[in-house]
């Protein structure tokens, strides 16, 4: 599959394929989400992002402080991205959630109000979303 096809044209930043036998990315960011993250790293340090399914803000991405939020067997990481002049912010679902948008390309983007989680863009009057397109995969 041709890595440039998966990434949709609003995205700024695509996630770099972690999944084994995977040669694309499933998750991206938009501009705002980047400027919104590099703000967010300035304040809190190294980040991470969960996608969980249900809980608190539906299906939001959340925002945590890297390590903040445990990973393991119940989850799936997506991706990574390389946040320029900051570092790495890991991308990870539920197993149960990633069962259902396995088929997508997700882009994170960035919306005014406040979401109802924990996630650190909260007290900023701004929200992470998922925006999803169907992959294009074999």
């Amino acid at each position: 599959m041709d890595a440039e096809r998966a990434v949709p044209h609003n995205a700024a930043l695509a996630a770099r394929p972690v999944r084994p036998g995977e040669d694309f990315s499933r998750v991206a960011l938009t501009k705002p989400a980047l400027t919104l993250l590099d703000s967010l790293w300035e304040r809190h340090g190294p980040l991470m992002f969960h996608q969980s399914g249900g809980c608190c803000d539906g299906s939001a991405p959340m925002c945590y402080p890297a390590g903040e939020l445990l990973t393991g067997d119940a989850d799936v990481q997506l991706g990574v991205f390389d946040l320029p002049g900051r570092g790495e912010i890991g991308f990870w679902m539920s197993k149960e959630q990633f069962n259902y948008w396995s088929h997508t390309h997700l882009t994170v983007d960035v919306v005014v109000g406040r979401g109802s989680g924990f996630s650190l863009e909260a007290p900023e009057g701004k929200r992470f979303l998922i925006r999803s397109e169907i992959l294009d995969i074999p």
